[in-house]
């Protein structure tokens, strides 16, 4: 098995970083989470801007901290990112939750989204978390599953003014 870990957001891997980017604007799709939609064109802002979020600094009004990491394998490959919300506003509670993740396109179906949930749970624990919200939505079946295999309990969905349904599931931390 590869040797993976999250690391925090670093000018040593900008290159690798932009690269991951560019396959996700490349895609069209959705990109997740939220963070990874920041232009990174001035890198050195973008790293600013995350670590800001992360001390609780230039928040949007009603906004909480954050922590982003990047998964990355042995070889400094940019595989994934997750944002870590230290604690839930109303919106989160229904919608975000505590953890986002994304694995960029090309890297899919590997196993690399149980994997970032797993390490992102462990270092929710460390930020103090014991009982964490992971969000998706329902159309998203295999994110569904990385959830329930990382311990995800589910609770009651919520519903948005589209119509999309969100799955709500609650993972233990303190055990």
């Amino acid at each position: 098995m590869e040797q993976l870990q999250l690391i925090k957001p670093t000018m040593k891997l900008k290159e690798e970083y932009l690269s991951f980017y560019q396959e996700w604007v490349d895609s069209g799709e959705d990109m997740v989470p939220w963070v990874i939609q920041r232009d990174p064109s001035n890198f050195e802002e973008m790293l600013q801007f995350i670590q800001d979020h992360e001390n609780g600094v230039n928040l949007p009004k009603g906004w909480g901290p954050d922590s982003t990491f990047w998964l990355i394998n042995e070889n400094n490959r940019v595989l994934g990112a997750v944002n870590i919300r230290h604690r839930l506003t109303e919106f989160l509670l229904y919608q975000g939750g505590h953890i986002g993740y994304g694995i960029r396109p090309s890297e899919r179906r590997k196993g690399y989204a149980t994997k970032i949930l797993a390490l992102s749970l462990e270092k929710a624990k460390d930020l103090g978390i014991t009982k964490a919200l992971v969000v998706c939505d329902e159309t998203n079946e295999a994110s569904y599953k990385v959830i329930i295999k990382n311990g995800g309990e589910p609770d009651t969905d919520f519903v948005e003014d589209d119509g999309n349904v969100i799955k709500r599931l609650w993972i233990n931390l303190s055990k």
